[in-house]
């Protein structure tokens, strides 16, 4: 069986406003998962890999002043 999501699970030292954006390789935007004010604590975001074809992603997370970039690698 194959596991068509993937979780994204982050921790705000204070409240802030959050954005996570997933690009293709070419640094096209292929999907805004979160663009709002999160109050300070866990969260999780679950990207469906359903639409998106197999190979290498970026997300981008940005809080405040703090962006933090990570690669996802969707194999179907």
């Amino acid at each position: 069986m194959f596991n068509s999501s993937t979780i994204i699970e982050y921790a705000l030292l204070k409240e802030g406003v959050v954005t996570l954006n997933l690009y293709d390789i070419t640094g096209r935007l292929v999907k805004q998962l979160v663009n709002e004010q999160k109050p300070m604590g866990r969260h999780k975001t679950t990207i469906e890999s359903g639409n998106l074809a197999s190979g290498v992603y970026i997300y981008s997370l940005r809080v405040n002043d703090i962006n933090i970039n990570k690669k996802l690698v969707i194999l179907k």
